[in-house]
């Protein structure tokens, strides 16, 4: 048996087709009624054959790199699954009388890795009302003792003065992006969301390559999540209207669209853009997006896998938390896929270091904490139409998460991605807050 229990429970939930509300806020998973399939990368065809033979999938088609840019139509077909022969992964169509027989399939026959249902995923909205910001921040000092103290939201309050946002915003302050001595230069950074603003004044300069996986959209972002996220890990040191947002002025973006307008998409999507995003040199791969999970639910073990295979190819996947959560009364699990082991997955700060209302905790255990966290509430970045805004959400913070990711892939040229990751949390400033919100505590560039 090649996945044992773990699947049962992947499996237990009834994986028929959803339309969904469009927001992913209800309880429920939704489902697109196809299956993701992690194969043995050393026995693919073993496993696609039983799954022909037993569970009738649709003829495959094979994708490969960065011709992943281009499978967006075949995902659409009903007669066609997709496999992504870098990933080992695989999106089957299974006829409906058959999902069982693909279940009792895939935990006999060892090269089946992992499958489960097809999901979708979102754009991580914001469900309440947002705090109200402070005017203060955490000044920020050498010496230990104040640095020791800094996290405290009444220590922050005395050290004040009130945030000047004028130069810089008090994102980048507070994680040190405005003082590092590094810029992100050459580093390739994924942003998987809902596109870019392409003729953005501020970010023609720093976007590299574009790949919609949405089908019958361009990679132009109508819904802004996107054009923000790109601005925050890679807006220039001195863009078209101040203050600076950027946090790796100089790193190249691969802006791939796997979420459509209304910011909803499928793993599918996902999973093509993660196989483009290796091919095309990305060192980080950052998800704004996620999935809501319940309390006591297990981390996907397709994008698990995956997670692990991209850091062996030398790439850090960061994910968003999540913003289920209804603080203090309410904290929700970290969400799909920043559950897994092998993704980052990011919390949400304010300006005086309280957590963000919003903001998932690590209450799942294995998997389900979260690693770091960094500012999320009222961040200025790019929006659509060569303007700017203020969001606030886990997908604000991650976008700073993946900036310095690439501060620090410019730092050490010859560390591998599990290297990165390490430096990443090591160099995180310790908070009072529970491990359970914050992990390794609050970003820090180098």
């Amino acid at each position: 048996m090649a996945n044992g229990s773990m699947d049962r429970r992947a499996f237990s939930e009834p994986p028929e087709q959803h339309g969904g509300n469009g927001n992913g806020m209800g309880h429920s998973a939704e489902y697109t009624g196809r299956y993701v399939v992690v194969l043995d990368p050393r026995d693919q065809e073993s496993g696609l054959n039983a799954l022909r033979s037993s569970a009738g999938i649709a003829p495959v088609e094979r994708v490969r790199g960065a011709a992943a840019a281009n499978v967006t139509e075949l995902l659409e077909r009903p007669d066609v699954s997709v496999l992504f022969e870098n990933l080992s992964v695989a999106v089957v169509e299974v006829p409906p009388d058959k999902r069982f027989a693909l279940v009792t399939t895939a935990e006999a026959e060892s090269s089946i890795l992992a499958a489960e249902p097809e999901r979708w995923v979102y754009a991580s909205p914001i469900t309440a009302p947002q705090q109200a910001p402070t005017d203060f921040y955490p000044a920020y000092r050498s010496d230990e003792d104040v640095v020791a103290r800094h996290s405290l939201a009444e220590t922050a309050v005395s050290l004040g003065p009130a945030l000047d946002e004028q130069s810089v915003t008090w994102g980048l302050q507070v994680i040190r992006a405005n003082v590092s001595g590094m810029s992100g230069r050459g580093v390739k950074v994924a942003v998987l969301d809902t596109g870019v603003d392409t003729d953005h004044p501020d970010l023609v300069g720093c976007v590299e390559e574009t790949a919609s996986f949405v089908p019958g959209q361009t990679v132009e972002d109508a819904h802004g999540h996107g054009t923000h996220c790109i601005g925050t890990v890679a807006g220039p040191a001195d863009p078209r209207q101040g203050p600076r947002y950027g946090v790796a002025c100089d790193a190249r973006i691969l802006a791939g669209k796997v979420l459509a307008n209304n910011g909803r998409g499928p793993d599918g999507g996902i999973l093509a853009g993660i196989e483009w995003a290796i091919a095309r040199g990305a060192k980080v791969i950052s998800l704004s997006l996620g999935a809501r999970v319940l309390p006591g639910a297990i981390f996907p073990q397709t994008y698990e896998m995956l997670a692990g295979v991209a850091l062996e190819m030398g790439t850090v996947i960061v994910a968003a938390a999540g913003n289920s959560s209804l603080r203090p009364g309410l904290v929700s699990p970290v969400e799909r896929p920043a559950n897994c082991p092998s993704i980052l997955a990011v919390g949400s700060l304010d300006k005086a270091m309280r957590m963000a209302h919003d903001s998932c905790g690590g209450i799942n255990g294995e998997g389900g904490e979260v690693n770091i966290a960094a500012p999320g509430v009222s961040v200025r970045s790019a929006a659509p139409g060569g303007g700017y805004a203020t969001m606030s959400g886990t997908s604000m913070a991650t976008p700073h998460v993946a900036g310095v990711l690439a501060l620090l892939a410019e730092a050490n040229p010859d560390a591998s991605a599990a290297d990165l990751k390490a430096m990443l949390l090591a160099g995180a400033l310790p908070l009072t807050h529970p491990v359970r919100d914050v992990g390794a505590g609050l970003l820090q560039a180098p």
